[in-house]
């Protein structure tokens, strides 16, 4: 049974925002109460946060599909609705968030570090927010915005000052037992370890961690073995450890050649590996045979310009000179560390000439209009509203998209497309003029939808009316 993931596939959606409530005060003796619906509640974000006591994925790899929880609607009365509750998401230390396309969207390092990997829809504006001194009683709500969707991926990246790598059994997994408290499984058969491990050492006044990687083969950097799987867990380490066998039975292996192959694998791997200190420990000097590989080869290695140590695990041999050279290294690269800075606050003002739209015309004579205010307002518009129709057509006519629109060469019944190619409300521009609360019907109606016009019509109704009573009048004979 898997008990270790470090790479899930996750499916994040925030709450929607609630609709806003259209509603008239109504109370005894008080016929024009006018509007009090409410707003309706933000949706709730999904928010991935550092917890140190999480080190595996494992949760995500069974439940891969999160969503936090809708926003109430509002209702009469002024009452908004309540805010839907943000799904915080524990995540290892460690935790790099990518994009399906594999860019790096967040780093997450530090107990409490967080990102907000969906966020939620805002609340949609109830009519009494909507009131104006031209429109005095709304007959509509603007509609919730829908949360975010998106699929990431997670990986973790061990965070450990100091990495050990090397062959299958050359003693990586006894040799961290012994230096700190870490409890790895140890056997006597290849790729006892299956998953990193990671152990606290203690070294004079330098506390650090060591961590173990699964053991690495040929060809490992191109998948072979567990080494593709695992390597990314010493991307963070300060100093690597090769721990070299100097008593393993294959005849055609020496720890000269292991050496050179794993060094191979790093360096194709990347990521800057290939340039990170190193050191040699040459493991399980108490078998002789083991003692006398070790005095032969270590003149090599250290002409190669490698610290080496000589050391056995199992008899608890030149381990505290190892545990403090290791934390030599690991206090020089702590200091030569650029000290953290407060996070500068930057400030983007938006451009002068920046309408917060585009039009575009496209091959088959289709107009798009992109940009997140238009967007915005088509999402929450209750388009079997005629009034709420209307005013969405107010607002874009008063940001601009009409001008653009027409200098774009748009004409009277050409299609017009809000937002992307997969999400777009389609329609036929009429070119609009701004209403007033005068220009208004009952509420719930604009009657620039309709044709002709009602109070236009009920005026020429009256004048006809009147003049054929003038008419009749002129007519009559007295006797």
């Amino acid at each position: 049974m898997t008990t270790f993931v470090d790479r899930v596939e996750l499916h994040v959606a925030a709450g929607n925002g609630g609709h806003g409530c259209a509603s008239v005060h109504r109370e005894k003796f008080k016929p024009l109460g006018g509007p009090d619906g409410g707003n309706g509640g933000r949706g709730g974000d999904v928010i991935l946060t550092v917890d140190q006591s999480v080190t595996t994925l494992l949760d995500y790899h069974h439940s891969p599909h999160r969503k936090a929880t809708n926003g109430k609607p509002g209702e009469g009365g002024n009452r908004s609705g309540k805010d839907g509750q943000d799904l915080v998401l524990p995540v290892p230390d460690g935790t790099v968030v990518l994009d399906k396309a594999g860019n790096v969207l967040a780093d997450l390092v530090g107990h409490g570090t967080s990102y907000v990997a969906a966020q939620g829809g805002r609340g949609g504006l109830g009519n009494a927010a909507l009131a104006s001194a031209r429109r005095k009683a709304p007959g509509f709500a603007l509609l919730g915005v829908p949360g975010g969707l998106q699929d990431i991926v997670l990986e973790l990246k061990t965070v450990a000052d100091v990495a050990l790598v090397g062959y299958p059994s050359a003693g990586k997994s006894s040799l961290i037992s012994v230096l700190s408290a870490a409890k790895p499984k140890i056997a006597d058969y290849p790729f006892t370890t299956l998953v990193p491990n990671l152990g606290v050492v203690t070294a004079g006044s330098t506390v650090y961690t060591i961590a173990d990687v699964p053991g690495l083969i040929p060809g490992a950097s191109q998948g072979k073995g567990l080494g593709l799987e695992f390597l990314r867990h010493v991307e963070r380490c300060s100093v690597l450890v090769h721990v070299l066998d100097t008593a393993t039975l294959e005849s055609e292996r020496d720890p000269v050649s292991d050496l050179d192959v794993i060094e191979e694998e790093l360096r194709q791997y990347g990521a800057g590996l290939d340039k990170r200190p190193r050191m040699i420990v040459l493991n399980k000097i108490d078998v002789p045979d083991g003692k006398d590989l070790a005095e032969m080869v270590r003149p090599d290695l250290e002409a190669r310009g490698y610290r080496v140590f000589e050391v056995s695990a199992v008899a608890h041999m030149g381990l505290k000179e190892l545990s403090f050279a290791l934390a030599d290294v690991v206090a020089k690269a702590r200091a030569a560390k650029p000290k953290e800075e407060a996070t500068r606050i930057v400030i983007r003002p938006k451009a002068v000439d920046d309408a917060g739209f585009t039009v575009t015309r496209e091959e088959d004579g289709l107009f798009r209009v992109r940009g997140e205010k238009p967007e915005r307002w088509v999402r929450q518009t209750d388009f079997s509203n005629d009034e709420a129709v209307g005013y969405l057509a107010d607002r874009l006519n008063r940001l601009g998209v009409e001008d653009e629109l027409m200098k774009a060469g748009a004409r009277s019944g050409d299609g017009v497309a809000i937002g992307p190619e997969d999400n777009a409300v389609v329609f036929d521009w009429e070119p609009t003029v701004m209403a007033g609360a005068e220009m208004l019907g009952r509420r719930g109606e604009d009657h620039r939808f309709e044709e002709p016009r009602p109070a236009a019509q009920r005026r020429r109704d009256k004048q006809a009316e009147r003049d054929e009573a003038s008419q009749e009048f002129d007519d009559f004979e007295p006797f």
